[in-house]
C-alpha cells in the first residue's frame, strides 16, 4: 500500500498556523516570529514532508538547481570530491538540485539562465570561467575568498589557512625539527597564497627559514617525489616536510626512503589537507582536516539563505579544522 504524500496544509494543521504562514515558515520568507518558524520546521521534520520543489520554483520562476565550480584540475582530488558531497545534501535540504559546472560553462552560454545561485570553490584570478561567473548575475558565495579586484561575490565560507599552517610549524618544531620545509601549491587562489605567504612570515618571525619548493596545485604523489629529491639533495638538513596539495603527501615518504631518511625519526612529513591518502599511508601522515563535506554543505547552505533573504549579502562565515596528529611525526625515543 502506498504511503499518503504529506503536504504543506498537513503541517500547517499540525502546528496550528495557516497554509500562508507555513510556508513562509519553511522558505525562510514573511514575517513569521522565530518560535513559530522553529515549530512549523519542526512539525515538517516530524511529518516526513517534502516540499514540492518543481512547484515551488515555478511560483518563483527560477530554475531549481545551483551552480557548482570547482578548480579546474579538481576532478581527482578527494577533497573537492568529499566538498561536493556535503553541497549536494544540503542543496537537496533546500530543495534544489545540483549541478556540476565545467570549466566551459562561462563561455559556453548565460549561467545565470541555468541555476538560481553558484558556489565558487578555491577561485584563482588567473582562471577566466571564475571570474566570469562571479559576474553572472546570480547569487554567488564563494569557499575561501576571491583575491582578484573584479566582482565581488554575494558571501563565502573561509578557512583559516594561515593558523592551520603555523599549527603544522609549531607542532613539527615541537616534535623537535629544525629545518622544514613546505611543498607549496602554485595557482593565485587564497589558500594557495596564504600558505606560501605564511611560510615566509613564519619563518621570519622564528628565525628558522622555512625552504619552500613548488608543485603544481594539484600535484601528484610523483610531483611530491620529485620535489623531495631535489630537495633533499640541495638541502640534505631539511628535517621536516610538509605537503600542500591534496593526496601527495605519499610521495615524500617514497621520496625519503629512497634517500635513507626514516619517516616519524629523521624526517617528519605532514599534509595541509587530510584525506584518504593521508589516513591509509605507512606511516599514516599528520594532516589538516578541514572537514570537506561539512564545509561543502556550509557553502550551501550560506548561498541559500542569502538567496532566501534569511541572511544579508557580504556575510564572511568561518569554518573549523582540526590538526590530526600521527606516526608521521611522533620520532621514537
Amino acid at each position: 500500500m502506498t504511503a499518503r504524500i504529506v503536504t504543506l496544509l498537513d503541517v500547517a494543521r499540525a502546528a496550528g498556523v495557516s497554509r500562508s504562514t507555513a510556508s513562509d515558515a519553511l522558505q525562510g520568507s514573511g514575517r513569521v516570529a522565530a518560535a513559530t518558524r522553529a515549530r512549523v520546521r519542526e512539525t515538517a521534520d516530524a511529518l516526513g514532508y517534502r516540499p514540492n520543489s518543481a512547484a515551488r520554483h515555478l511560483r518563483r520562476a527560477g530554475t531549481g538547481a545551483i551552480g557548482l565550480y570547482l578548480p579546474r584540475t579538481a576532478t581527482r582530488l578527494d577533497y573537492y570530491m568529499n566538498l561536493a558531497f556535503g553541497s549536494v545534501a544540503r542543496a537537496q535540504d533546500e530543495g534544489f538540485d545540483l549541478v556540476l559546472l565545467a570549466g566551459s560553462a562561462g563561455t559556453g552560454g548565460p549561467v545565470a539562465s541555468r541555476v538560481d545561485g553558484l558556489l565558487l570553490i578555491d577561485p584563482d584570478t588567473e582562471d577566466e570561467t571564475a571570474t566570469e561567473m562571479l559576474a553572472a548575475g546570480v547569487p554567488v558565495v564563494t569557499g575561501e575568498r576571491f583575491p582578484g579586484p573584479s566582482a565581488t561575490p554575494s558571501g563565502a565560507v573561509v578557512c583559516d589557512t594561515a593558523a592551520s599552517l603555523t599549527a603544522l610549524l609549531e607542532h613539527l618544531t615541537d616534535r623537535g625539527a629544525r629545518r622544514p620545509a613546505l611543498l607549496a601549491p602554485g595557482g593565485e587562489s587564497t589558500w594557495a597564497r596564504a600558505l606560501r605567504t605564511t611560510a615566509r612570515t613564519w619563518g621570519r618571525a622564528h628565525r628558522t627559514p622555512v625552504a619552500v619548493r613548488h608543485v603544481p596545485f594539484a600535484a601528484t604523489p610523483a610531483d611530491a617525489a620529485d620535489a623531495v629529491r631535489g630537495l633533499l639533495e640541495t638541502e640534505p638538513a631539511v628535517d621536516a616536510v610538509i605537503c600542500g596539495p591534496d593526496g601527495a603527501a605519499p610521495g615524500v615518504l617514497h621520496a625519503a626512503a629512497a634517500f635513507g631518511r626514516t619517516t616519524g625519526r629523521d624526517l617528519l612529513v605532514a599534509s595541509c589537507v587530510d584525506g584518504t591518502a593521508t589516513r591509509t599511508s605507512s606511516p599514516p601522515i599528520t594532516a589538516v582536516d578541514l572537514r570537506p563535506a561539512d564545509y561543502g554543505r556550509a557553502c550551501a547552505e550560506l548561498l541559500c539563505d542569502i538567496m532566501a533573504g534569511r541572511t544579508p549579502p557580504d556575510t564572511v562565515r568561518p569554518h573549523d579544522w582540526a590538526l590530526r596528529t600521527r606516526a608521521s611525526t611522533q620520532p621514537e625515543s
